[in-house]
């Protein structure tokens, strides 16, 4: 397995690397950030892959002498849209339902288990077809990324602060206004589930806030099961922790059908724009009645992945939002 990750060096220049079956990171010559990268196999019409091995005079990196950058960015952050879905995790409909039942117990099924039922029917169609539309979010742009080990700030009318253990797929239009699948990373979707549990319709709400992806772009396909862990760190200790599961073969759609219900949006396929899609979670420490604070650190691992997805909760400004008048 190949993967990318972006870094900043000492002196403060910025570079690319590639980490191959998890040995040592060796630098990619000629390029300073993965989207610069992919342009170029873009434009080539070949592969990552191709051009990292075409590049083979690189040399080691030691990753604790550098600072280490999402493994995506884009140099003007509104060119990058961070969307995603939820209910695709078999182990998510139990999750969310019982979040949303705490608000009224009634007897009929909540729309979050209709939805999640009607992806158990419908989100693996077959090839050439559409399947059953997910569960849709848009979160942020590109300044809403954060780098590795830096704040997730949650702002001051938040309610909650909780983590989202997920995959993200990380994609490149082409200048036909094709998508092109860079590959994927580790990421935590981070989200205000009390505000969600308020109202459903309040979903929206809840999901616009900073998100983080762990150092690492995976290339090619992932692999079909993924066994991860999810933790919350408080003074050093951790205070709750709990395995997390995640690629095809334990989700109730397929990936390429989350792809197609995102990308069929003529305005998410603008050439030159970079997107990151959040493929959704059945793992939440909300659900488990846990309350974070300012200060406590999530950790996300997942094999292949040889780098957690790290970083602690902040704190975000209080908005002053006076509307003027033109």
């Amino acid at each position: 397995m190949v993967a990318l990750i972006q870094y900043r060096s000492a002196t403060g220049l910025r570079g690319v690397a590639a980490i191959r079956d998890g040995a040592a990171a060796v630098t990619v010559p000629g390029v300073q950030s993965t989207r610069e990268l992919a342009q170029r196999a873009c434009d080539s019409g070949t592969t990552l892959t191709a051009l990292i091995d075409a590049g083979a005079c690189g040399v080691p990196l030691d990753l604790a002498s550098v600072q280490l950058l999402a493994p995506i960015d884009h140099a003007d952050p509104a060119h990058l849209i961070l969307s995603g879905t939820g209910l695709t995790h078999m182990g998510s409909a139990e999750e969310r339902d019982r979040m949303h039942r705490a608000i009224s117990d009634a007897p009929h099924q909540s729309d979050s288990m209709k939805m999640f039922l009607m992806g158990v029917a419908g989100g693996r169609p077959n090839p050439g077809e559409a399947g059953v539309q997910p569960e849709w979010f848009f979160k942020g742009d590109g300044s809403c990324l954060v780098a590795p080990g830096a704040p997730l700030c949650s702002p001051q009318f938040a309610l909650d602060a909780g983590e989202e253990p997920e995959i993200a797929g990380v994609y490149l239009i082409a200048a036909d206004g094709r998508p092109m699948r860079l590959g994927y990373a580790l990421a935590n979707e981070f989200s205000d589930h009390l505000t969600e549990r308020h109202n459903y319709l309040w979903l929206a709400h809840s999901k616009l806030r900073p998100a983080a992806l762990g150092p690492e772009l995976l290339l090619g396909e992932l692999p079909a099961h993924l066994e991860g862990k999810s933790r919350i760190l408080r003074d050093g200790q951790v205070i709750w922790e709990k395995p997390f599961l995640s690629g095809e073969a334990n989700m109730s759609h397929a990936i390429a059908n989350l792809e197609y219900h995102h990308f069929k949006y003529a305005n998410f396929r603008h050439p030159g724009d970079v997107h990151v899609h959040f493929f959704g979670t059945g793992t939440l420490s909300f659900s488990d009645e846990i309350r974070t604070r300012e200060g406590d650190i999530f950790e996300i691992s997942a094999p292949p992945f040889t780098l957690p997805v790290r970083n602690p909760i902040g704190s975000g400004d209080t908005p002053n939002i006076a509307v003027g008048v033109l």
